[in-house]
């Protein structure tokens, strides 16, 4: 590290050189590359002879690699490290070749704080190479076949290593290491061939691919550097059957050129190598080898004919040579190669126009292509540096570069440079400049290259000529007077003051200020056009008149200053409107309140006095609903109010002085109407002559209704609550509250057999509060085929008292008992009856054959006449000398008979048969509508309920408990007639 060092410093000084072809005032540096950032390169004060003061130094190529001090003119690296290897100029040098990084480097002499014209010095630094990059093997795994039975001495090339850096740093030396099975079988031998060393692998022992066909050995390549850097590949090495030839080139190196801008698939040139082989070992493959990037994307190579085509467009402003091998290799199994060396120049094409680039020069800036210079500069001042290079060589890049047009500028060379790609120019001034003439120029710079045919390009600069302060702004007159009428709105306008100035520019742009301070308080001015307005409202009763003084400044440098006076005559006026209390007025009343009450009150002022103070109320719109007490201010309603019908009234008051005009103001008023709870809730779902079927053996938690209803209130009053009243004994079903959900809550049984009326009482929640009734009937049977007597059995109950509950027999277990014995007692007795009745009509039939039955006559006797035989399983007698009417079928559900324990085993003998007129006398008298009641004890039961009320609005011509009580005596009857049959 410290011979580094030391070679380091060695580097740092400078070489001043003067070689042919270079100019006098070139400056070369030499640098090593990747030094740290602020490390000193040169210093141009005392490389040129200059004092270490008076001169203003500025970098103007060389960034952002480089920076240059202001003051001291001294070079220094910066935070981007220089590297050698990816300079651009620099990426594809030949050994031995240089790589140079330009710098150019503006001084302006700074005489009494200002600069005259600038100079220009250009130099280069030779970056010099370091030990930087390691070397490496194109892959961590080299693989090399050799055939078996080669002889011992025989040389395999191994794929060289390459290195980035050059020279010493480059690639110095290789060392192979072999494992014990091929320690005595291989060796290393580094030949020579021009600048590269070539590893080769010598064969020292006979290979037997058949005991051993592949060996591992590991090469080891370091530089020259200091320290040395090195790397490592396992060398693979296969054994293969013999190939004993390699293909070799006709030439040892191809040279080519290619014009910039071919097509693609332009042929280039064609490489060719013979092997001595026969067969697949003479047959050769062609590829790019160790091709860079560039190589790989602008040209391509035929693999069987070596001919190398265009594949990209060829630039040579990017890419001037191209410097790559290609790798010729047999396709025998044990294939040996060879490669040559192919260098490609592109040769240049008129293909780029001349690059202008105008930019500042020492004092002198640019800002979005327009440069500024006073009127008082001098003959010669530059007033930018022009650039003009072209990318093409030789004479497509000789630029001839011009001013065009009739201006008063020329272009001069700023360097005695003899590089005629890149020439510099100061677009210089040739006359006096006068900005009151003529204010700006439109530069126009044109370049021509020396091309056929000759390319050109233009570019632009504006210069603008800036003014010099030499002239007081002025008022006219020096003292204004103006009226101002009390009353004004903050920010409004007095008046407008002016001055003017002779210069032009920021010189005659003008800020106006008000110089006194207690002024300031009351009035602001605009600053740019000298508007004066009011800051707060003027009271004639306070001052009547203000006087201050008015300043006019320029932005020149330095400013200069002009003043005036103004004064202010405030007016007195009618200059306050009504104004009420609050900015609206909102109010609220209860429903039903009687006309004439006040609603609100309202407060107005004025801050005027006497008549302009005086205010008057009214109410608008006048629809006679709402009066205005002037004075009190106190609103009244001419109307009693229902929330129901109208909610709200929004009306306006206007408040009117007696000022000359008057003044007026309005007010929104708003009167809220409170809700009473005047309304109760109706029922509009379900009707109470509705009803719900239902089957005993329905699950737990089914809906059954919902009931819905409304309420016209609001709030409170509007929300309802639903509750169960009546009709629920069994606690079977439950409501909920708030949506009037009925759901089945317990099981059914054998007692809750028919008709549930269930009374749903639905009240809101308003103080007091009201409700209604709402009736919900529920019909539980097995079957529901007799609509006609659920539909009476509903109307029945619409007229029975709401404190009555319809939901089956509370004394069930007890009915049961009951029903059994009557039902024992019955059945006994219409055997008999039965009996007696077939002696009767057989001994009545011998006597007159003319009162016997006779088969499918149908009487016309009404059997539900009021006049019918006794009840309670007694039987029914028929009249005197007539003969029993025919029997009317049963209409009944087998399968709810089942479900009862109740089977109707009906005997169905000829219709003819005197006998069978007898067996179904009970059958006959039973109204077709009631069949339903045949069922079971259950429905008896239910039945009995109904027998203390009538359905009123369809009387009919039975009462119920007629109508039940027959029904549950020939139930009971036909069930025991049944069993002894």
């Amino acid at each position: 590290m410290a011979a580094l060092r030391r070679e380091v410093l060695l580097f740092f000084s400078v070489v001043l050189l003067v070689s042919c072809g270079a100019s006098p005032t070139d400056i070369l540096y030499r640098v090593p590359e990747e030094q740290p950032p602020n490390t000193l390169i040169g210093s141009l004060a005392s490389d040129q002879g200059l004092p270490d003061t008076g001169h203003l130094y500025k970098l103007e190529v060389g960034s952002p690699y480089l920076r240059v001090d202001g003051k001291s003119g001294d070079i220094y690296t910066t935070e981007i490290p220089v590297d050698r290897e990816t300079l651009k100029d620099c990426r594809n040098l030949f050994e031995g070749d240089k790589c140079f990084l330009e710098f150019e480097v503006s001084i302006t002499d700074m005489v009494n704080g200002l600069g005259s014209g600038p100079r220009l010095i250009e130099g280069r630094i030779e970056v010099l190479d370091i030990n930087d990059n390691t070397p490496q093997f194109s892959s961590p795994i080299l693989t090399l076949s050799i055939p078996e039975n080669t002889h011992i001495g025989a040389l395999f090339s191994i794929p060289m290593a390459t290195d980035r850096d050059s020279g010493h740093n480059g690639v110095a030396e290789y060392t192979l290491t072999t494992g014990s099975d091929a320690d005595q079988l291989f060796s290393l031998q580094v030949a020579l061939d021009s600048d590269e060393k070539l590893p080769q692998l010598v064969v020292m022992g006979n290979l037997d691919r058949e005991i051993k066909d592949s060996y591992d050995l590991n090469i080891r390549v370091v530089d020259g550097g200091k320290p040395p850097r090195a790397s490592s590949a396992l060398l693979r090495v296969t054994v293969t059957d013999q190939n004993d030839n390699a293909p070799k080139f006709e030439r040892t190196h191809y040279d080519a050129e290619l014009q910039e801008n071919s097509p693609q698939g332009h042929s280039v040139l064609q490489v060719r190598a013979n092997d001595a082989d026969t067969g697949t070992n003479g047959e050769i493959d062609y590829s790019l080898h160790q091709a860079s990037e560039a190589v790989q994307r602008l040209l391509r190579i035929d693999r069987s004919t070596g001919v190398i085509y265009v594949k990209g467009l060829v630039d040579r402003e990017e890419e001037s040579f191209l410097k790559f091998f290609v790798f010729a290799k047999d396709r025998g199994p044990n294939s040996k190669s060879s490669k040559v060396l192919v260098i490609i120049n592109v040769r240049d094409q008129n293909d780029n126009s001349p690059a202008i680039e105008i930019r500042g020069i020492g004092l002198v800036t640019h800002h979005n292509g327009v440069a500024n210079i006073s009127e008082d500069m001098p003959i010669g001042t530059p007033v930018a540096l022009v650039q003009v290079s072209d990318r093409d060589e030789g004479e497509n890049a000789v630029v001839t570069c011009v001013v065009a047009g009739d201006v008063p500028f020329q272009l001069r060379p700023a360097s005695e440079s003899s590089n005629d790609r890149k020439r510099k120019y100061f677009l210089q001034t040739t006359t006096l400049l006068d900005y009151e003439n003529i204010m700006d120029y439109r530069i126009e710079i044109v370049a021509v290259d020396s091309g056929n045919p000759a390319l050109s390009s233009t570019n632009s600069l504006k210069v603008q000529v800036t003014d010099i302060n030499d002239n007081t702004p002025t008022f006219s007159p020096s003292r204004v007077e103006v009226d101002f009428t009390e009353g004004n709105q903050p920010g409004d306008k007095v008046l407008v003051i002016t001055a003017a100035d002779a210069d032009s520019g920021s010189n005659e742009e003008l800020v106006y200020s008000i110089i006194d301070l207690h002024a300031t308080r009351l009035f602001e001015i605009q600053s740019n056009s000298g508007e004066i307005r009011v800051k707060n409202m003027l009271d004639r009763e306070e001052t009547e008149q203000y006087e201050f003084r008015v300043a006019a400044a320029d932005k020149g440098i330095p400013s200069k200053t002009g003043t005036a006076t103004v004064v202010i005559n405030v007016l007195d006026r009618n200059d306050n409107d009504p104004k009420f209390m609050l900015s609206g007025y909102s109010f609220s009343v209860i429903e039903n309140m009687l006309p004439l009450n006040p609603v609100g009150v309202v407060t107005v002022t004025d801050a005027d006095k006497g008549e302009n103070a005086r205010v008057r109320l009214y109410v608008e719109p006048d629809n006679g609903k709402f009066i205005i007490q002037n004075g009190t201010g106190t609103i009244l309603s001419s109307i009693s109010f229902d929330r129901e019908k109208e909610s709200t009234y929004s009306f306006r008051l206007k408040a009117v002085d007696a000022g000359d005009p008057p003044r007026s103001s309005y007010v929104g008023v708003t009167i809220n109407v409170l809700d009473e709870n005047d309304n109760a809730p109706y029922v509009t779902k379900p009707a109470n002559s509705s009803y719900k079927y239902m089957s005993p053996v329905t699950p737990l938690d089914t809906r059954v209704e919902v009931v819905e209803a409304e309420d016209i209130d609001s709030g409170p009053n509007a929300e309802l609550v639903y509750t169960i009243t009546g009709g629920n004994p069994y606690d079977l079903f439950y409501i909920s509250p708030n949506s009037g959900e009925i759901t089945l809550v317990e099981e059914f049984t054998g007692k809750h057999n028919g008709l549930h009326r269930l009374v749903v009482k639905v009240s809101d929640k308003g103080k007091p509060p009201r409700h209604t009734t709402a009736l919900v009937h529920v019909f539980v049977n097995d079957t529901k085929s007799n609509v006609s007597l659920i539909e009476a059995l509903v109307g029945h109950s619409l007229y029975t008292p709401l404190d009555r509950d319809i939901a089956g027999d509370p004394n069930y277990a007890l009915a049961q008992r009951s029903n059994i014995l009557y039902g024992s007692l019955a059945g006994i007795a219409g055997v008999i009856m039965v009996i007696v009745a077939v002696v009767v009509i057989r001994h009545r039939l011998q006597k007159d054959t003319k009162s016997g039955y006779q088969a499918g006559k149908k009487e016309s006797k009404d059997l539900y006449a009021p006049k019918q035989g006794p009840k309670n399983g007694k039987g029914k007698k028929s009249k005197k000398g007539k003969a029993p009417k025919p029997a009317k079928p049963v209409e009944e559900d087998e399968e709810a008979s089942l479900q009862k324990g109740l089977k109707f085993n009906l005997i169905n003998e000829n219709p003819q048969s005197p006998s069978a007129s007898k067996k179904h006398q009970a059958v006959q008298d039973l109204p077709a509508t009631n069949t339903f009641v045949g069922t079971g004890d259950n429905t008896s039961t239910g039945s009995d309920q109904y027998s203390d009320y009538s359905y009123k609005a369809n009387p009919p011509k039975y009462s119920s408990k007629q109508v039940g009580d027959y029904a549950n005596t020939y139930q009971r009857d036909i069930y025991w007639t049944n069993r002894v049959w």
